[in-house]
């Protein structure tokens, strides 16, 4: 009998410490799974938030965002400010067309460019020019630095931008002061 009960007590305590183990899984939302984690170069970002794109009154699913940083934030502005690495991933559930991509981009970043910050005719133009229509099922990733931005369509890269002042706007789209989906800000930005 003492040996059962010490089995026993043996078999609770393994369980206790799967329970207590950090969880590897990936995040999940609208049926996307999102890592828990993902790197730049040789240091890991973490999850910060994750959050659905939905679009008019009857909630129409566009696309699921994740947003990863070297540690946890809340603050927009200190995200935006700071010059450490960030990923932001976009995975879409809903196609959108060429002219729906670039005219949600363009309202976009008109919103977020506020004085001081100046983004020239032709900076947009040849923005916009680069963007394309985007399938259900499609991944788009921006790995931000200080000096910029590169973008990843489905792991594969589309291009690199070497402008700071670019970069930040474009995160701004996401979590800047004008954003068109508070709620997906919240989110991404850890539910605050």
């Amino acid at each position: 009998m003492k040996g059962l009960k010490s089995s026993f007590v043996a078999l609770i305590s393994l369980a206790l410490s799967i329970v207590a183990m950090p969880c590897a899984q990936a995040a999940q939302l609208a049926g996307v799974s999102m890592p828990n984690a993902e790197s730049v170069g040789a240091q890991t970002l973490t999850l910060n938030g994750i959050g659905l794109r939905t679009y008019s009154f009857i909630h129409v699913h566009i696309y699921v965002a994740a947003l990863y940083l070297p540690h946890p934030m809340d603050k927009a502005s200190s995200i935006l400010n700071s010059p450490a690495p960030k990923i932001l991933q976009l995975h879409f559930v809903r196609s959108v067309g060429v002219s729906q991509v670039r005219n949600a981009w363009k309202k976009g970043l008109m919103a977020n460019c506020v004085a001081p910050c100046t983004l020239s005719n032709a900076e947009l133009d040849q923005f916009l020019a680069t963007l394309k229509p985007v399938s259900a099922g499609e991944t788009v990733k921006f790995v931000f630095t200080g000096r910029g931005f590169s973008a990843y369509e489905n792991g594969q890269v589309e291009g690199h931008v070497d402008n700071p002042k670019l970069a930040r706007l474009v995160l701004a789209v996401f979590i800047g002061p004008h954003v068109s989906a508070p709620t997906l800000k919240s989110e991404l930005l850890g539910g605050h």
